[in-house]
């Protein structure tokens, strides 16, 4: 019988403990499989499982992708290899089963329900089984397996026995299901609630760099010993909170078989002398006798904190007993200590060299195809309403298309039913892509708030006096996508909870005209954020910034939120004058902070209010403190300076250009300078639309004439005549029905256009001189219009 050599990859989130794996058509091919088949796997130890094909992004890539239960089954673990070949599995005919040994130790005793042979037989149906496996059921809490777990939850279960003895078997209706009481020794991974890298959305590279400092020395030190060099013993997690540093470390430290040591900062600190430095002391004396172990210092900037910065004796003391445990004259051995923190510059130097500390990996803000993992990975177990976008001929196509496999190979009808049910669902992907900025906390904290609105929506119908739900009823209560539409209005970025932000709900719909200024800014900012691959091919780096300038009320504040709801990018609101403190060097940290804050959760739009109270031209202050210097200096660096600013976008708004300083307006800070002027007839037809559509008008109302005779009026003017003849209707008659054309002839006699002769003189000679690039000089006394 054929059978290949491929290498082990995590399986996707929704695989996790169905008893399957992904191949390739290459590995379909070879193997004459077709979806549903069964494959015999084998690493260290033999198991079994059943055929599905890999997505498109792992063809050709030579790896299988297995969950953690099939891993531990084969003996295996990620970027090792296992040898798969085609097995005909006949029917079970009894399959005794019994809990792990360590799932009845240190938690409530776990007893199983009536049903619970039933629940197992559907969980379990047309898989096939190997004697030995750890088989994992879900819990669900409308058919309850066990009575003592009070939410869904995995439970692994041992194949103790299988009738064929000593061969693969596959569970059908007529397999006889046994649960023996007495636990099994010799499973102590298969514990309640061990976290995996199936729990972990995304963070691919940043997981592989942790695994070769962790995972490679305790299986293979023979590699070290041969090129003759120390392993690494240390490694900081860094990054914004809730990205899933803690996480990361669980999962390594489980995945790779070592033992486990948490240390909460903290609580490390002592009310005696040198109680701190004794408990440090002990932990790294536990893991070595345990090694391998990982000690795992979570906040470890509260406990090695900067030394010059610190005014107790007892943080000192702490730093250096940190060090010399780290990189001191005892041999550590197989202990590896990992420390996470998001504040990294606050770490004490010493720890951040190699020996101590040997690698800084960044645990960053996911993006969009790491979100839809994420989310995938928290509506696991959640009943959610079915998506019916995915017609079944498409699926079928794919399925055509993705095996490639002689016509005569008959295709698992079943297996072709479930690929259209388990497509992806583009709900989550439509959920990922509208929550840039958000770390997997976050995104957390959305799926329970839609679970939370569902449950709001339902409790009025619920019998809540009743000691228990019936399950007939729990079923029918499905998470609609209102609730999640709902939840994403409340929820925000947390990293941005500091700053105000918002996402626009302005789209390009609602901006009338300004059609030149509208494609300026759809060049400069929506197509490098959408299609980034095109300014990496041609070689040139996407615009940075983009001033809007022009009189006051064309529609420049509103154009910003619109491109930045359009993009789907965060938008950070920034009003020029509020930067300022009293207090000195504070003004500067704002604008720090801002951009700090917008590289954190890129995409994202940071849009500048008023720029010119901010970016005024150097020496026009007349105060010794130069405050508006410094800022301006600041926010020259922070657009152009030695750190680079990747998918942040700097639009600002004035409409008095001519106070700005020139070092600000050259390109590679304000590359683009977009003049926003008056509407012509064909803008302020639309502008009119837009400011009527939700107003009743009456038949003699007629748009046309009105965008003819206000020539001169801007945006803001125009929505100042509709509500002044909406409240001269009111005024005459508070029943009125429809608003008539009499009525906008008054508003017109009580609004006045803002563009007169004199203010579009000027902006036209500004844009005359902003086109060559540089500062009106003829007209820099000119103090502007409000």
């Amino acid at each position: 019988m054929e059978e290949i050599q491929l290498k082990v990859e995590k399986a996707y989130p929704i695989d996790l403990g169905r008893g399957i794996i992904r191949l390739d058509p290459a590995a379909l091919l070879k193997l004459q499989l077709s979806p549903g088949d069964i494959v015999e796997i084998r690493g260290k130890k033999k198991t079994t499982a059943k055929v599905w094909r890999a997505d498109r992004q792992d063809w050709e890539q030579g790896i299988v992708r297995i969950d953690n239960f099939i891993r531990q089954n084969a003996g295996v673990s990620i970027g090792e290899k296992v040898t798969i070949k085609k097995v005909e599995a006949p029917e079970a005919k009894k399959l005794i089963l019994a809990l792990p040994e360590s799932m009845t130790q240190g938690g409530p005793e776990l007893q199983f329900g009536e049903h619970a042979n039933e629940i197992i037989k559907r969980h379990i149906l047309k898989r096939p089984v190997f004697k030995g496996d750890i088989i994992p059921i879900i819990n669900s809490m409308s058919q309850p397996m066990t009575e003592s777990l009070t939410t869904s939850q995995v439970i692994p279960l041992v194949a103790v026995e299988t009738d064929p003895a000593n061969t693969i078997v596959l569970i059908t209706e007529a397999t006889i299901i046994e649960l023996r009481k007495k636990p099994v020794q010799g499973y102590e991974k298969a514990t309640r609630g061990v976290t995996t890298y199936e729990d972990i959305g995304g963070l691919g590279q940043e997981i592989m760099r942790v695994r070769e400092i962790i995972e490679m020395p305790m299986k293979h030190p023979e590699l070290f010993a041969h090129l003759n060099i120390e392993p690494p013993k240390g490694v900081i997690l860094y990054g914004p909170p809730g990205t899933g540093k803690t996480l990361i470390a669980k999962a390594v430290a489980n995945e790779s078989g070592a033992s486990f040591h948490y240390i909460a900062g903290p609580e490390i600190v002592g009310k005696f002398y040198g109680e701190s430095e004794e408990r440090l002391r002990k932990i790294f004396e536990e893991a070595t006798q345990d090694a391998p172990s990982v000690i795992f210092i979570d906040e470890i900037d509260s406990i090695a904190p900067k030394r010059e910065n610190v005014t107790g004796e007892v943080e000192r003391r702490v730093v250096a007993q940190l060090l010399t445990l780290l990189d001191g004259m005892e041999e550590r051995g197989q202990v590896v200590v990992i420390g996470a923190t998001n504040r990294v510059d606050a770490i004490d130097p010493a720890l951040r060299r190699p020996g101590r500390f040997d690698r800084e990996i960044h645990i960053g803000v996911p993006d969009t195809k790491d979100r839809y993992e994420i989310l995938q990975i928290h509506t696991r177990g959640m009943p959610i309403e079915k998506d019916d976008e995915i017609t079944p001929a498409e699926s079928e196509v794919e399925l055509e298309e993705a095996t490639e496999i002689e016509a005569e190979i008959e295709v698992d009808e079943a297996a072709l039913e479930r690929e259209k049910k388990e497509k992806t669902n583009r709900y989550l992907m439509y959920l990922a892509e509208k929550t840039q900025g958000f770390v997997g906390a976050d995104l957390l904290a959305l799926v329970q708030e839609a679970a939370m609105r569902c449950l709001r929506e339902n409790l009025p119908d619920l019998d809540l006096e009743k000691e228990t739900i019936p399950p007939e009823r729990l079923e029918k209560i499905v998470v609609t996508k209102k609730n999640f539409e709902d939840a994403l209005m409340e929820a925000e970025p947390s990293a941005l909870r500091e700053i105000f932000v918002e996402m626009p709900s302005v789209g390009w719909d609602g901006v009338g005209g300004l059609d030149e200024a509208k494609n300026a800014i759809i060049e400069a900012v929506e197509w490098p954020i959408k299609n980034p691959e095109k300014f990496v091919k041609l070689g040139i780096k996407a615009p940075k910034g983009i001033l809007l300038y022009g009189p006051p009320g064309t529609g420049k504040t509103l154009i910003a939120q619109a491109v930045a709801k359009e993009s789907n990018a965060n938008f950070i609101s920034v009003k020029g004058p509020e930067m300022f403190s009293k207090w000195l060097g504070e003004s500067e940290k704002a604008i720090r902070e801002t951009f700090k804050k917008a590289r954190q959760v890129a995409p994202c739009v940071v849009f500048f209010d008023e720029i010119d109270s901010i970016a005024a031209m150097q020496g026009m202050e007349s105060t010794d403190s130069r405050t508006s210097e410094r800022v301006l200096n600041q926010l020259l660096t922070e657009m152009d300076g030695l750190e680079t600013l990747k998918d942040v976008v700097i639009i600002a708004a004035t409409n008095r250009p001519n106070l700005l300083d020139p070092a600000i307006m050259r390109p590679g800070r304000f590359d683009r300078l977009v003049y926003v002027g008056a509407p012509d007839r064909k803008g302020r037809m639309k502008i009119f639309k837009i400011h009527t559509r939700n107003t009743p008008l009456a038949e003699d109302v007629d748009l046309e004439n009105l965008a003819n005779i206000t020539e001169g009026y801007v945006g803001a003017d125009i929505e100042a005549v509709c509500r002044e003849a909406v409240m001269f209707a009111l005024r005459e008659n508070f029943d009125v029905e429809a608003i008539e054309m009499r009525h906008f002839r008054e508003a017109l006699k009580k609004v006045k256009p803002t563009i007169n002769e004199n203010i579009a003189q000027f902006y036209e000679k500004i844009e005359e001189q902003f086109k060559g690039g540089q500062r009106p000089a003829e007209t820099a006394g000119y103090v502007g219009y409000r």
